[in-house]
């Protein structure tokens, strides 16, 4: 089973996690404004996106532009990989391709630990990315460890480029905001971001 098999009850029961869910757990995030490029971007690449309609699509074109915006804000003393495979633990079948990591590392040619937000794209539905993301999360945990650069927290999110839920895993606890983010307020999605890369959420 690779990352994009596992659904959100058989992750939990896979790797026992205890599930919380909450109403703007990152909502007091402070607004990060978006450069005039990325907004500019968006409003020529947004509607591009929808009217192509593909997960790919969205991706390329809307969630690739916001983690390129967040790499300039922290001037890529973190890095950004896009479609790697990430196989951590086979036997735990945590294996397979990642949508988008963010490490805090600031080494762009090769994944580094601590990775601190982990991103699954998904063409309609929030939920449907959700089993996707913890996993991806849990094998970012394990990854970290190994490496002996753990973090207390690892955060997610599952997007369709236009709304955005967001993700926390500090040790079995699972936390999952369950208010969409709109990319309306981009300022705020990047807020969340920055918040996370700072280990501020």
């Amino acid at each position: 089973m690779a990352y994009r098999n596992f659904t959100l009850d058989t992750v939990e029961d896979a790797f026992q996690l205890e599930m919380h869910r909450f109403i703007g757990l990152f909502s007091e995030a402070v607004p990060v404004a978006p450069s005039d490029y990325l907004t500019t971007g968006l409003a020529k690449k947004a509607p591009l996106a929808l009217a192509i309609d593909t997960e790919k699509a969205k991706s390329e074109l809307i969630v690739a532009d916001i983690l390129v915006e967040l790499c300039e804000h922290f001037e890529r003393r973190i890095s950004l990989f896009s479609g790697i495979d990430f196989n951590v633990d086979a036997k735990s079948e945590l294996t397979g391709v990642c949508d988008f990591l963010v490490s805090l590392s600031p080494n762009q040619f090769s994944l580094k630990a601590p990775i601190i937000i982990l991103v699954a794209g998904k063409k309609d539905s929030l939920k449907d990315g959700l089993g996707q993301c913890v996993a991806d999360m849990v094998a970012a945990q394990r990854f970290n460890a190994e490496a002996g650069n753990d973090i207390l927290c690892v955060y997610g999110a599952t997007t369709s480029g236009m709304n955005w839920l967001f993700l926390k895993l500090e040790g079995q606890q699972l936390s999952i905001d369950m208010t969409a983010y709109s990319i309306d307020r981009c300022d705020r999605l990047l807020g969340i971001l920055a918040s996370m890369v700072k280990q501020e959420a």
